[in-house]
């Protein structure tokens, strides 16, 4: 919560990547055998926590792009659907299991995944608890990119960083302006979305990296932006 929270007051940060250090796993999901020790209290303030570190406040705000690299196991999938791209590793296994336990995804997950896949999909994999692995993901509209497993197993991570460099070398206001213009803009009907877009690029107009990257195309040479 912390390291997100320094990401919010960081005006350096460019992009941010979410990954595990731990091979061949990315996050492990809750842990079922201390829930049942918890008092309904503190299973619902537990919950609250989770959905405020995905939710506006916390991920899904994060001014910057943010890449979620998921290599092997996934059980933090709510977090990493406030994240602005997901790629997975081939044997990534991905779900919302919670109705297997008779509980339902609180994290956020009933409310994301349902905007980013087909919500007729996103039921039946919410209903059935079921796993998906990299490919379906994939094929779901889930994860942007899948990755063949390496030796390493940080196939997706590496995917990641290459997607990082391709964003570093754009305008980082241009960057952080069109997110906001998406996010905003899917929240509402497309003439409100055009007026926001509108607000969006009337903050770059102003700006150093604007002259910068009109000046770096006319003398046909690679931009140097500033953040200013």
């Amino acid at each position: 919560m912390n390291a997100v929270e320094k990401i919010h007051l960081d005006a350096n940060a460019r992009v941010v990547i979410l990954r595990s250090l731990v091979p061949g796993v990315f996050c492990a999901g809750a842990d079922l055998k201390e829930r049942i020790k918890l008092t309904n209290s503190e299973v619902s303030a537990t919950v609250a926590r989770l959905n405020a570190l995905a939710t506006a406040i916390k991920i899904e705000s994060i001014p910057v792009p943010t890449i979620a690299a998921i290599d092997g196991l996934g059980g933090g999938l709510e977090i990493t659907l406030g994240c602005d791209i997901r790629i997975v590793s081939e044997d990534a296994k991905l779900g919302l299991v919670e109705t297997k336990w008779a509980i339902m995804p609180a994290a956020g997950g009933s409310q994301r995944l349902p905007r980013i896949i087909n919500p007729s999909i996103a039921k039946e994999l919410i209903f059935c608890a079921r796993v998906i692995d990299g490919n379906e993901a994939k094929d779901i509209g889930l994860a942007n990119y899948v990755m063949k497993q390496n030796s390493s197993s940080d196939a997706a991570f590496q995917k990641a960083l290459v997607i990082a460099r391709k964003i570093l070398v754009n305008g980082p206001l241009g960057v952080r302006n069109a997110k906001i213009s998406i996010n905003r803009g899917l929240e509402t009907d497309i003439l409100t979305g055009c007026k926001i877009e509108q607000l969006c690029y009337a903050q770059v107009i102003p700006t150093k990296d604007r002259i910068e990257g009109l000046t770096a195309f006319k003398e046909n040479r690679p931009p140097k932006y500033k953040g200013e």
